[in-house]
């Protein structure tokens, strides 16, 4: 199958196109085709290694001392389900999924391995009125935000703050915390406040 293989930190063209061999799913995993990715500011982050010094260490010792042990990054999909492990349950050949990775990467590439119930990230069948491109964007942020509001126990009427309203998780949350009824203030910076507006903020706060 054909992966985008990052082959050492750095600029974009650390980023090659590459034959690899096709993953075969275990007992408990299902092997999707991938149909849509997203190239996230985390996965950007991880590609130049442009961490602060206190995560520095650690975070190469991870992913990799001199270039990235999983070569594939990648962390949200949307795609079909080719085949199944004789022991998933809730997903079946021919479900359309969407997916967060976790740790584990591996996006960039035609097909993936997938844990039924894994120990990171999230695997889900697709709403019907999505499209690949549109569930790909969803798990990552989406998921993230999901969880906090639920955490907090958003309910209409309330008032609601979303600082770092502009980034991936802080999106989503301002028009999930509005879909629940709340009153939203978004805080982030000049350039973004126009779209949070768009996308449901009450209240609009230049961070500066």
């Amino acid at each position: 199958m054909r992966a985008i293989v990052c082959t050492d930190y750095g600029p974009p063209d650390v980023l090659q196109l590459a034959d690899v061999l096709k993953p075969v799913p275990k007992d408990n995993e299902v092997l999707v085709r991938i149909r849509a990715t997203t190239v996230s500011a985390a996965d950007c982050e991880l590609r130049r290694f442009d961490f602060a010094p206190w995560i520095w260490v650690p975070i190469r010792l991870s992913f990799g001392i001199r270039r990235p042990r999983q070569p594939v990054l990648g962390q949200e999909l949307a795609g079909d389900i080719e085949s199944v492990g004789k022991d998933v349950r809730s997903l079946r050949k021919g479900d359309r999924v969407f997916s967060a990775t976790g740790i584990g990467l591996g996006a960039y590439a035609e097909y993936i391995c997938l844990r039924e119930n894994p120990q990171t990230g999230a695997i889900a069948t697709m709403p019907a009125n999505l499209s690949y491109e549109e569930a790909a964007a969803v798990p990552y942020g989406g998921g993230e935000a999901s969880q906090f509001l639920r955490k907090a126990n958003v309910r209409s009427g309330q008032r609601v703050l979303v600082n770092g309203a502009g980034g991936s998780f802080g999106t989503f949350a301002v028009q999930l915390a509005k879909v629940l009824g709340a009153h939203v203030t978004a805080v982030d910076s000049a350039p973004k406040l126009e779209m949070l507006r768009a996308i449901g903020a009450d209240r609009v706060i230049d961070y500066s």
